[in-house]
């Protein structure tokens, strides 16, 4: 098997956040990265320690997500440099891992 040297990022938002929609947009029509998965969590919290939440009772449109992308070192060093504006610091997770080619 080959593998190619890759980096991998995370980026977590809610679904109420409006940077989301702009992010997916640049992901995919103006960076064309490699691929893009959003994950939607139960539950969560961050830095600031509220906790979003969903339960039978509350049909919360603002739970916690996470998009994942990979791509290229260079490419997604480049993308990192157009979104760090976008992106609140604490938000983003990245590492290098290899992908099958």
């Amino acid at each position: 098997m080959n593998l190619e040297t890759v980096t991998f990022v995370r980026i977590y938002l809610t679904e109420a956040d409006k940077s989301l929609q702009d992010l997916l947009r640049c992901l995919h029509d103006q960076a064309k990265v490699r691929g893009v998965t959003v994950f939607r969590a139960v539950t969560g919290f961050g830095r600031s320690g509220v906790v979003h939440s969903s339960s039978l009772l509350d049909l919360s449109l603002n739970l916690p997500v996470a998009v994942e992308f990979f791509d290229s070192p260079e490419r997604v060093d480049d993308i990192l440099k157009h979104l760090k504006d976008r992106l609140e610091p604490g938000h983003v997770v990245v590492w290098q891992a290899q992908v099958n080619c």
